[in-house]
């Protein structure tokens, strides 16, 4: 318990290396979690060389800290391994599907967060990349995905070279429902982003954008409808090309 509430996202590492032995020790572990009827749907893509990640870069938005990390680790929805199974063994699949895509990253972010516990847990800092999904189209091709495999999220692994302050998170019964879902009044909203909102951090996000709340930072500059409507339409044209629509 108290290392789950320990956590802080890493951006800067050291530049030592991790080594292949503490890796599979953490994959071992991360390989645990549990998965849709012990299918195991997932795929990790190791990439340590510099050459590969700087190729990745670009493909998450040139954040420095996909250079800093000495491990990237792409987690990747795959039925591939399953359907050649499937045939192998002449048994006649039906996972060209969306329901097989979602059961899939599913279990490829399940695995991807028992991964980030065990690195934790052993002093390395890890930094969930949300940039994997909008450049997925250039990720498979770069990485050499076959159809069936879909990149969902990409970590980048570690030791820390920094001590940052906790990011805060919303109180509990701002989240939390009881036997059913409690829709929000107006006034349990102000109280539920009351703290994120008063943050010196926030506020400066907003004087910095010129904007007239938090709220307006996220729909107008961070996570636009344009933007949205853009990479929901090229993720949807290449889960067409992997197979699974």
């Amino acid at each position: 318990m108290d290392l789950l509430n320990q956590h802080k996202s890493i951006r800067r590492f050291r530049q030592t290396p991790v080594s292949v032995e503490l890796l599979n020790q953490i994959f071992n572990s991360g390989c645990r979690a549990s998965t849709t009827g012990n299918m195991q749907l997932y795929s990790i893509i190791v990439n340590k060389e510099k050459e590969m990640i700087e190729q990745l870069a670009p493909l998450h938005f040139n954040q420095p800290v996909v250079r800093s990390a000495p491990v990237l680790l792409t987690f990747c929805a795959d039925f591939n391994r399953f359907v050649k199974w499937c045939e192998f063994r002449n048994a006649s699949h039906g996972y060209n599907n969306f329901l097989s895509f979602f059961t899939a990253a599913i279990d490829a972010l399940l695995v991807a967060q028992n991964v980030c516990i065990a690195a934790e847990d052993v002093g390395l800092g890890i930094c969930y990349l949300g940039t994997t999904t909008y450049n997925a189209n250039k990720i498979i091709e770069t990485l050499k995905l076959p159809k069936y495999v879909f990149p969902v999220t990409t970590l980048a692994m570690g030791w820390p070279d920094e001590s940052p302050v906790q990011a805060d998170r919303l109180p509990l019964k701002g989240i939390l429902h009881t036997e059913t879902y409690n829709d929000y009044t107006k006034q349990d909203i102000a109280r539920i982003y009351a703290f994120k909102e008063q943050m010196e951090e926030s506020k400066k996000f907003v004087a910095e954008n010129n904007k007239e709340n938090l709220a307006q930072v996220f729909t107008d500059v961070r996570y636009k409808k344009s933007d949205n409507e853009y990479f929901s339409e090229g993720m949807l044209e290449t889960l067409k090309k992997q197979g699974f629509l």
